[in-house]
């Protein structure tokens, strides 16, 4: 493999590469190397230290993920319980997904907020606070007025990390599924 796929198959592994911790502790560190056939060398002269990798992984998750709830949240909807129920069958699906790994890098991330450099901090703050927007927005089109929206939308946003944190504690489908019901029944 030329160095340079193993670089396009760096990229692409990043955000699988968080299953335990933050993309720059070792085991991932190992996963990335074992997974492209690329040196640590080599990984860090193209992507830089460990915080810039780990920026990276971060930013490759939110252009796989944020699209996805993006369209979810953009379809019309009846009723602000609608939107709630459509952005956490996004987390569902995406759980239920078997090739990718149990939980949410942006949760793992802010679970470990004050170990992240600032830039790191402020990029995890910003993409929370960009679904948060993104669930505003779909609660006002869906009839919420400003203050029920604003509500609903940390509401949806904590269930959905509580889904992700649940996942990972082993948590059956149907268990999850449940939460998710019974948070988009609130409204």
């Amino acid at each position: 493999m030329f160095a340079c796929a193993r670089v396009k198959r760096a990229v692409h592994l990043l955000p699988v590469c968080h299953r335990g911790s933050l993309a720059g502790s070792r085991s991932s560190i190992d996963r990335l190397t074992e997974g492209t056939g690329l040196g640590r060398s080599s990984l860090y002269s193209t992507f830089g230290d460990k915080s810039t990798l780990f920026r990276k992984s971060l930013q490759r998750y939110e252009q796989t993920y944020h699209p996805q709830y993006d369209q979810a949240l953009s379809d019309s909807h009846p009723s602000p319980s609608a939107v709630v129920a459509a952005y956490l069958q996004v987390t569902l699906n995406r759980i239920a997904d078997p090739t990718v790994p149990d939980g949410c890098l942006v949760t793992v991330s802010a679970a470990q907020f004050p170990a992240l450099d600032a830039e790191s901090q402020a990029m995890v703050r910003a993409m929370i606070d960009g679904v948060r927007a993104m669930l505003e927005r779909a609660l006002l089109a869906a009839g919420a007025d400003e203050r029920e929206a604003a509500e609903l939308a940390l509401c949806a946003l904590a269930a959905n990390k509580s889904l992700a944190v649940l996942s990972r504690a082993g948590f059956s489908s149907e268990e999850l599924a449940t939460v998710a019901a019974a948070a988009a029944r609130i409204p």
